[in-house]
């Protein structure tokens, strides 16, 4: 045991993996289970003798995704206990490296901070940084709102962003001895992952736990109102028969995820004929429940919560691919108005926007570029516009347009495409299926490097792309990684105008 370190938990083992020392499945937090479960993560009591981390650790309860069933793995150890966090680091020295914190995506209800395509020895290889990959609770177990039910459980809608504060917590006290630096963490995640960084960036009890932010298609809009979050909990509570708390507690954590299945399957298909609808429509997630999130996490960073930041967002050219393969063709003007209708006031002057802008793509094409834009892209450039007011020289924003070729290039430039470029893991299992054959290795350097030199200095800039400028709405410089990387102001203005005042 070569490479032991002493965390406050007690002493852990890591191994060599090409050069790379990881430490895997190290508790950073004690999960309430049985008979307290729904309740804030608690401190761990530790360990006697040495934690072997050659491993990971189990992985929170959920039903298999399909990103996840993509990114290949052995199949998962579920259990509520948990809460584990693993590093990766090119040496246990007093290098005072800068640290990256990714936090998976899945919707709130999948993922786990150890599927293989998050590996981050790449990234420790070229970069010379500590990456860490977490894991929280998801679905009901971490985002069910039963504040109305018991007063005792005011922070149960949060408890897996308290998860997340908990193992930014766990890197501040102990990165030192993994040889990173506590004072300079990025946070970074893709989806939900990035989602619950723009809500992170809003959450007092986050304040000074990280230095930079990537947002990887997912911004700061993705909160539950308390009264969603009430209509969510009502119905997994009448599927489950049953409001008394130590009852819901004794529930199998098998039977929770078999509701949580039918609730969300139930609530997909109603949104999407809704005014709620047209959307992802994510049943779980953060919720405004006055007490961790006290109000909206755009408001906050908007008025400087997290001025001290330096924020890196941007999306896919066409995140809207992975969701819409599976679902009908838009065939006509009427639907995109129709469905659009279910979402704005004035559906015909949104419409119009990408019609003109759009003359030579067919329906479904426009749908999808108004999908990505309401749900990703516009989001997205309000946190650059809302944090580029207290950062002006260190908010950047990015396009990933390079299209895979896989399911007859059905796929395009669709959600989560970008993952194994930035973490230079086009090797791993399952990528080239989802990329298709050939994907450019050149990209994924570029990417990674512009990842890492945001880790180092809060400026993506570096000799491998052009020259980088800071966003503003001046000038709203975004940078396009496709073949070729290059930048781009104001990229598709018109659309971008037409959301002004909607979104």
């Amino acid at each position: 045991m070569d490479h032991v370190v002493d965390t406050t938990g007690g002493k852990v083992a890591g191994i060599d993996k090409d050069g790379v020392l990881r430490f895997g499945g190290i508790p950073f937090a004690a999960a309430p289970v049985g008979e307290r479960r729904w309740l804030p993560p608690e401190a761990h009591p530790g360990w006697d003798g040495v934690l072997d981390a050659s491993g990971f650790g189990q992985v929170a309860m959920q039903t298999a995704g399909s990103l996840e069933a993509l990114a290949g793995g052995a199949a998962p150890d579920w259990s509520e206990d948990c809460l584990f966090l693993n590093v990766q680091t090119p040496a246990v020295d007093d290098g005072a490296r800068p640290v990256m914190v990714w936090i998976h995506g899945g919707g709130f209800m999948t993922g786990a901070g150890s599927i293989p395509w998050y590996d981050g020895a790449h990234l420790v290889a070229a970069g010379d940084v500590v990456v860490v990959s977490i894991n929280y609770r998801l679905g009901v177990l971490g985002w069910l709102h039963l504040a109305e039910l018991d007063p005792s459980l005011a922070r149960s809608g949060n408890v897996g962003l308290l998860d997340q504060v908990a193992a930014l917590e766990w890197v501040r006290d102990n990165i030192a001895g993994f040889g990173g630096d506590p004072a300079d963490v990025t946070v970074f995640g893709e989806s939900a992952g990035a989602m619950s960084i723009g809500t992170l960036l809003g959450t007092p009890a986050a304040a000074g736990l990280f230095a930079k932010a990537i947002l990887q298609s997912g911004a700061a809009h993705n909160v539950v109102e308390r009264d969603a979050a009430v209509e969510v909990t009502d119905r997994v509570l009448d599927a489950l028969g049953t409001r008394d708390l130590a009852e819901l507690r004794a529930v199998p954590a098998a039977r929770l995820l078999e509701v949580q299945a039918e609730v969300a399957a139930s609530l997909t298909k109603e949104r999407a004929s809704s005014s709620a609808g047209a959307g992802l429509g994510l049943p779980f997630g953060p919720v405004l429940d006055g007490d961790v999130l006290p109000r909206p996490p755009m408001d906050a960073v908007a008025d400087g919560s997290a001025a001290d930041v330096a924020v890196l967002a941007g999306t896919t050219a066409e995140e809207w691919r992975l969701f819409g393969l599976m679902l009908r063709s838009v065939e006509d003007e009427t639907t995109i108005l129709r469905r659009l209708g279910r979402m704005v006031e004035d559906p015909h002057t949104i419409a119009a926007a990408y019609r003109q802008a759009r003359a030579d793509a067919d329906h479904d094409d426009r749908w999808t570029a108004i999908l990505t834009d309401r749900i990703f892209r516009i989001p997205a450039i309000r946190l650059a516009e809302a944090q580029a007011v207290h950062q002006p020289d260190h908010t950047f924003m990015y396009l990933f347009e390079w299209a895979s070729t896989s399911f007859d290039g059905k796929l395009g430039s669709c959600h989560a495409l970008e993952i194994p470029f930035v973490f230079d893991n086009l090797d791993k299992g399952g990528v080239e299926l989802f990329t298709g054959p050939g994907a450019p290795q050149e990209l994924a350097v570029a990417m990674r490097d512009a990842w890492l030199a945001f880790a180092r200095t809060g400026d993506p800039s570096h000799d491998g792309i052009p020259a980088w400028p800071a966003y503003s709405t001046d000038a709203r410089a975004t940078m396009h990684f496709g073949d070729p990387v290059h930048l781009e102001h104001d990229p598709a203005a018109e659309e971008r105008a037409a959301w002004d005042g909607v979104l």
